[in-house]
């Protein structure tokens, strides 16, 4: 009977092992068909706290501007708070790399022009960011004309004077840009080169210092977006000369095109972009563009965009990372150029 009991043993405690073994799998299979569903639904309530939407300029300039009304429009759609955070700096580098090392959960955004993701790339070489690695695209919210300004009281009011006291005097004139590296710094090369004339840059650390010393009589020229001239060309603080858009502007009809005057090979404009840090969840992302473009869908929001100069476009994510891709190689082009280079 001993002798039974103890050859049988084994055979127990097999048993009892695989119903054991059993146990775990049915509980692991439990747990793993249980957290599928709280994943999903831990993406469904994104966003379930306030939003940081990081400006790499200073208040005032275009994507500032722009970054502001689309935030609000957002935060409605939403149901969140969306908190403008500006953090210009080193022609937007500072701002754009602070998002690249932000947390990829939806809750730190950029907002941003070409400056970021096509112009720095051409000239610096030790970004804290990388346009393509660093960021999922969300979708281009506007498109935006620049434009050639003068103080009031220079004696130059059309393209054919300016390019005339420029190639007189090619020493004495300056410009302003928003930021060295810039699409204004950019464009300015770019239409310098088209009328064969220079003229020394000068770059400020945003757009409404620039215009602060346009208006003051400190600098004679800058080439900023339509978006920040049109309070200051209408309240005849600064006198416009051209857009450098194909086509004149909505909110400034009677401003020519540097085509107008001759010069059909200038046609730059800038675009203002939304991103997220790369890695950021797909729902989410999803949600970010749906949202923009049912916002841009809206009569109100056209109508916000045009008011500030822009022109409301909507390109989603893999539109958005075409325009980069395209870009690129063209801002090296006009880097190499006119020796453009960072600060």
């Amino acid at each position: 009977m001993h002798a039974s009991r103890s050859i049988d043993r084994p055979h127990a405690v097999s048993h009892a092992a695989r119903r054991a073994a059993g146990v775990v799998c049915a509980l692991t299979a439990l747990v793993l068909s249980m957290a599928a569903p709280v994943t999903a639904l831990a993406q469904a309530a994104w966003p379930s706290r306030p939003i940081t939407l990081v400006v790499p300029f200073p208040p005032g300039g275009s994507s500032d501007t722009i970054g502001r009304l689309i935030g609000k429009r957002l935060s409605d759609d939403l149901g969140q708070p969306v908190v403008i955070d500006n953090r210009p700096g080193a022609g937007t580098a500072v701002g754009a790399g602070y998002v690249a090392k932000a947390p990829a959960d939806g809750y730190t955004l950029l907002v941003s022009s070409g400056s970021t993701f096509t112009a720095n790339p051409a000239i610096r070489s030790n970004l804290p960011y990388d346009s393509v690695k660093s960021f999922d695209p969300i979708a281009i919210v506007a498109r935006i004309p620049l434009i050639l300004l003068a103080n009031k009281n220079e004696p130059v009011s059309t393209v054919q004077e300016f390019v005339a006291a420029l190639k007189a005097a090619p020493d004495k004139y300056t410009y302003a840009s928003f930021g060295s590296g810039t699409t204004s710094h950019f464009t300015a090369e770019i239409v310098l080169h088209a009328v064969g004339a220079k003229a020394l840059h000068v770059p400020y650390k945003g757009s409404a210092p620039a215009m602060t010393d346009l208006i003051g009589g400190q600098i004679p020229f800058s080439f900023d977006t339509v978006t920040a001239a049109i309070p200051q060309v209408k309240g005849g603080k600064v006198k416009p000369i051209a857009v450098t858009s194909a086509k004149r502007s909505s909110q400034l009809p009677d401003v020519p095109t540097f085509a107008e005057a001759g010069y059909p090979q200038i046609n730059a404009d800038t675009w203002i972009m939304l991103v997220a840090p790369k890695g950021t969840p797909a729902p989410v992302l999803g949600k970010l563009e749906k949202a923009i473009a049912k916002i841009l869908a809206t009569a109100e929001a056209k109508e916000a965009l045009a008011a500030q100069g822009a022109e409301p476009t909507f390109a989603g994510a893999a539109a958005s990372a075409a325009q980069i891709a395209r870009e690129m190689p063209l801002m090296r082009e006009v880097a190499q150029r006119a020796n453009i280079q960072a600060d």
